[in-house]
This record gives structure tokens, C-alpha cells and sequence, in this order.
């Protein structure tokens, strides 16, 4: 999750323009890093690859060699985005089953022979560890895929790899540098190499932005999906909680988790999501997505979808970074040249009092989930406690920058009975809720959206991260409710994304609004590397 959403809620208009420009005083004459040759897959989409495939001009097997040159490139030499963290020893024999399957007339689907990355807090039962980035975890390889693996699996994907991530989901410390943890080092941002590639899914978002895979997963609590797109200037889906199952994921909250994909476009990202839904009994609330989700979610990808749609935007966040105020206000005469009605909403004044019950709900939830977890995985440690005692007893390599004060604080934490956990949860699900389902309401809209947050920090392991402000996305987390982020711009060529909020289940809508916004402005851009 992005650490400090629930602990603060700060805007952009007390962080001065040099404050952002620290890293690198002078952006625009910065050096970049000079590639060997230039990437034969860059900014390839799926159905680009298919094509080739399908043409015999690439097989998957190409195309996975490929990518892992280009991770052997540009992830861990020249720029040396340290955004993988372990490769998959089987994904070359992945990529034969599904060229042989295609030369005998057989293909699953659009993902059949793609190369997908997966966040290292998701269950892949084959040879690669699941460890949420902890050296307490290392050695822990699942005995079987999460259920969002095995669907991804049966579509005919090459599980390239697993990626780095803030360690712990960002869960660990309130002084924490997203993208860190323990077992993979610091991820770095490609479009700004001393910049920070936020989190938690901080590897997925680099990794897609640098062209190292076609799409990956990432997983949210609150802004792990959206945050780490913006900055890395790719599109996010965070679905509603219950589209997709966690089982087979490491957890923070089951009232707020959830996987979903990242992609460099819209329709790569619905691609990706269709191949992930379906009932799952391990994971009761995907239950509730029964007769909801769907396995395509392309027949919404219209790029005239913006026309007659109501669209809010969030009034706090029309003013803050004078060059994010003025790429929102182009993205805002964008929808209303598509044909949609933008009108201000006042959503944010309805959160008093969120984000500190928030956090003391996941605390709750953190300490049961990941003691079940643990009490049926191939660790070393079975309870968070152990980890707690493995951390401090291995400080020097666990902890050499900052501590584990949520760990600890979860730690002291009672059981899911507790009448605070219980207050607490009621009122952040009243709070977004009802706050949520108001604004819908009230402006008839079709959707909410705002600055998915501003340009990237500066990495600072002494200090931390930083808020960089907006974060339109978090009511939408916390009340389990469906948001994409798109690339919106970039700051000095740092990425800024739009976030799309939307009500339960209402992804068609979403993916709809923002794939003609995309088809309208075009933001992507591919990254520099910059020194």
C-alpha cells in the first residue's frame, strides 16, 4: 500500500517546486543512459505480439528470450532498475508448451505465449519463493499457484517472473522508501533514476514502464496499484474487492486487498483482468462477483465511450502543483471535447476522522491474515511475532535503514472480536461508503476522478518517503470500490496519472472512460532512464 495515505492526508500546495527538483536541480539537462541497441519489443502491446506470433515473424519463445535480455539489459546492468526480483527458471519451457499448442491450432486466448511478471507477494507454486521482499521469508516456495496464478496459468501466459516491492507491501515502517525491502534492494524509477518508483508494487510499475515485460500484477490496500502507475507513467486497474481473489496472497486487509494488472495501455490492462476473475471457495467475497465479472472486458474499450458520461472532479485537488493543476485542467477540457459533463465534487470533505481508524484496521487485519498465512507456509518463521524476532536478531541486513514499527504496533494488536477493530472498521465502511455512494448519487455521475497523486520523491533512505499530495484514489480503497489510473502527464518528465473512481463492480465503465480518455490524449511516454 502507499504507507503513509492512511496516516496523513497532505496536498501539494506546501511542497515548494525546488523541494520536487532536489534530486536532479536541473531536469531537463540531465544525462540518460545510453542503451546497446535499441529493443525490438518497445511499447509492444498484446495484440502487437500476437500478431507476430501469429505470423511466425516471433514465437513465444522469442519473445520471452527477449524480455530476459532486456531485463539482463536495462534491469540489472546500465541503468539497473532493480525491478525483478528472482526470475522463473521454467519460463523458456512455459514458452515451448505454448508455441507447440499454437502450431497445432490450439490458442487459449490473447494472452496465450505473453510474458507476464507477478509481485512477490503472490503464491506461484513452481520454483520461484513468495517472500514479500522479507529476508524472513526467504527460501518460502508455495506448494501451489494463488488462484489468480492458476487462471492466469490456464490463459496460456509465460510467468516470466516475480518483481520487487516495498517490503511488507509497504507495511513495515512509517519511515520506509517504497520499493525497498530487504531481500531485493531499492527499486529505482526509470524515468528518473535518483527518483522513487513508489509502492508498494513499486517492481510491476517499473518493470512495465521500461519495457521488461508486456503487462504485470500488482496488489493494493491503498494506492499500492495506483500510486506506483501514475509515477511510472503506465495504466493501473484496482478492482473492486472481490473481482479477483487473495488466496495465495501474502495479506495486509481482508476488507481492502486486492490484485489487479498493470499495463502501458488500457486495453492491455483489461486483457489482463478478464484473465484473472472467476469464483474462488478459498476466498469467500469472490462470491459476491457472480454474475458481475466477466473474462473479456474488451467490447467496452470505446474510444467514443466519453460521450453523454457525467464525470466528477474532486475540488481540493483543482489546486496544488501549479504544473499538475494545469495538466488536470487540459485532462478536464479533454473529457468535455469527448463529450462528457465534468462538474465539481466536494467528496473529500466527507472523510474526517478515515485514515487513523483506517490504520488501526489494518493492523488488526495485517496480524491475523498474515499469522494464517504463515501458520501454513514453507518459512522459517510461523507468526508474525517470529518475524518481529527474526528482523532484530538479523538487524544489520533486515533493517539497515529503517525499523518496524508497524510490525510491532500490529503485533500488540488483539484479535478480529476486539470492540476497537470492530468501531473502527464500521466507521471507515460508513465513512467511504456512504460518502461515495452520495456524491454518485447525487451528481448522477458516471464517475469521480482527480490527480492520482503528484511527480515522484526523491529515494532518501534516512528519511523516508515524502507525501507528494492528491491521492483521489484512497476513499475508493478503503470502501473496496473499483479505480484505474492513467497516464496524465509528466512534471519535468516526471509521470503524473488521472484515477477514474467508480461504484461496485462497475469496471466496464471505468475501463470505457478511460480508454477514450486515453485514445484522446495520447500521455504515454516512454522513459528516458535519466541520471
Amino acid at each position: 500500500m502507499k504507507r503513509r495515505t492512511f496516516i496523513k492526508a497532505s496536498g501539494l500546495a506546501g511542497v515548494s517546486l525546488t523541494t520536487y527538483l532536489a534530486c536532479a536541480p536541473d531536469r531537463k539537462k540531465t544525462s540518460t543512459v545510453s542503451e546497446p541497441a535499441p529493443f525490438p519489443l518497445e511499447e509492444f502491446t498484446i495484440e502487437d505480439l500476437q500478431a507476430k506470433m501469429q505470423n511466425g515473424e516471433f514465437s513465444s519463445r522469442s519473445v520471452t528470450e527477449m524480455y530476459l535480455d532486456r531485463i539482463n539489459t536495462i534491469d540489472k546492468n546500465g541503468p539497473a532498475i532493480n525491478s525483478i526480483i528472482e526470475l522463473n527458471p521454467d519460463a523458456l519451457s512455459i514458452a515451448d508448451e505454448m508455441d507447440k499448442e499454437r502450431k497445432s491450432g490450439k490458442v487459449r486466448g490473447p494472452l496465450h505465449g505473453i510474458p507476464v511478471l507477478i509481485k512477490d507477494n503472490i503464491d506461484t507454486g513452481d520454483k520461484m519463493m513468495t517472500t514479500a521482499g522479507a529476508l524472513a521469508l526467504e527460501g518460502n516456495v508455495a506448494s501451489k499457484d494463488a488462484f489468480i496464478i492458476q487462471q492466469l496459468r490456464q490463459s496460456g501466459a509465460v510467468l516470466l517472473g516475480k518483481t520487487n516491492l516495498s517490503e511488507w507491501a509497504n507495511f513495515r515502517s512509517n519511515r520506509s522508501s517504497s520499493g525497498w525491502s530487504s531481500r531485493g534492494g531499492q527499486t529505482k524509477n526509470p524515468y528518473a533514476l535518483d527518483r522513487n518508483p513508489c509502492g508498494s508494487s513499486s517492481g510491476s510499475g517499473a518493470a512495465v514502464a521500461a519495457n521488461l515485460c508486456a503487462v504485470a500484477i500488482g496488489t493494493e490496500t491503498n494506492g499500492s496499484i495506483a500510486c506506483p502507475s501514475s509515477i511510472n507513467g503506465i495504466v493501473g486497474i484496482k478492482p473492486t474487492v472481490g473481482l479477483l481473489s487473495r488466496s495465495g496472497i501474502i495479506p495486509i486487509s481482508h476488507t481492502q486487498d486486492t490484485a489487479g494488472p498493470m499495463a502501458r495501455t488500457v486495453t492491455d490492462a483489461a486483457l489482463l483482468l478478464g484473465a484473472l476473475t472467476g469464483i474462488d471457495p478459498d476466498d469467500p467475497v469472490t462470491s459476491q462477483s457472480r454474475e458481475k465479472s466477466l473474462k473479456d472486458y474488451t467490447p467496452f474499450l470505446d474510444a467514443r465511450g466519453l460521450q453523454g458520461k457525467i464525470i466528477g472532479v474532486e475540488k481540493s485537488m483543482l489546486k496544488g502543483h501549479e504544473v499538475v493543476d494545469s495538466l488536470l485542467q487540459k485532462a478536464l477540457e479533454q473529457l468535455k471535447a469527448g463529450g462528457a459533463t465534468v462538474v465539481e465534487v466536494d467528496l473529500m470533505k466527507r472523510m474526517e476522522g478515515l485514515y487513523p481508524s483506517e490504520f488501526i484496521v489494518l493492523q488488526y487485519e495485517f496480524r491475523d491474515g498474515v499469522n494464517r498465512y504463515l501458520e501454513k507456509a514453507r518459512t522459517q518463521v510461523k507468526t508474525l511475532k517470529e518475524v518481529i524476532d527474526f528482523n532484530r536478531k538479523n538487524e544489520d541486513k533486515a533493517m539497515p535503514f529503517f525499523k518496524q514499527d508497524i510490525l510491532e504496533s500490529s503485533e500488540a494488536k488483539g484479535d478480529l472480536k476486539t470492540k476497537e477493530y470492530g468501531d473502527a472498521l464500521q466507521k471507515i465502511l460508513e465513512i467511504t461508503r456512504k460518502g461515495l455512494d452520495g456524491v454518485f448519487r447525487e451528481h448522477h455521475l458516471d464517475a469521480l476522478c482527480g490527480p492520482t497523486n503528484g511527480p515522484a520523491w526523491c529515494t532518501d533512505h534516512v528519511n523516508g518517503d515524502y507525501s507528494t499530495g492528491y491521492g483521489v484514489y484512497s476513499p475508493a480503497a478503503i470502501a473496496g470500490y473499483p479505480h484505474i489510473s492513467v497516464p496524465m502527464g509528466q512534471v519535468f518528465g516526471l509521470p503524473v496519472g488521472l484515477s477514474f473512481l467508480g461504484l461496485p463492480y462497475h469496471e466496464p465503465e471505468l475501463i470505457t472512460i478511460s480508454y477514450a480518455y486515453e485514445q484522446t490524449s495520447n500521455n504515454r511516454a516512454v522513459p528516458a532512464f535519466a541520471k
